[in-house]
């Protein structure tokens, strides 16, 4: 994990915003996929649920388009996430066999 990334987190919904101080010399799509795999790693997002769209990444985190995209491809080339075309991109099944098989 980024140890010098800070977050300050405001609870609004079931998925509480970010509030990101970004680190100037760390990319900022690395930083926002760090942010996504620890609410992936925490459960926050469950195997088999939306993570969230390109749209919701920029306006959570006041990215650029083609960040958010960035984004979603590290995590899906990780094997974190899954993408089902029309329909977005999901969380995978955990290799420890949490989640669908």
């Amino acid at each position: 994990m980024l140890g010098v990334l800070r977050i300050a987190y405001r609870a609004k919904n079931a998925h509480a915003e970010s509030v990101i101080e970004f680190v100037p010399d760390i990319p900022r799509w690395r930083q926002v996929a760090e942010v996504v795999r620890g609410r992936i790693a925490d459960g926050t997002y469950a195997p088999r649920t939306r993570v969230p769209s390109v749209v919701q990444l920029t306006a959570e985190f006041g990215i650029a388009n083609a960040t958010a995209h960035k984004v979603l491809r590290a995590l899906r080339e990780e094997g974190l996430t899954y993408t089902e075309p029309g329909l977005g991109s999901f969380v995978a099944c955990r290799p420890d066999g949490n989640g669908e098989a």
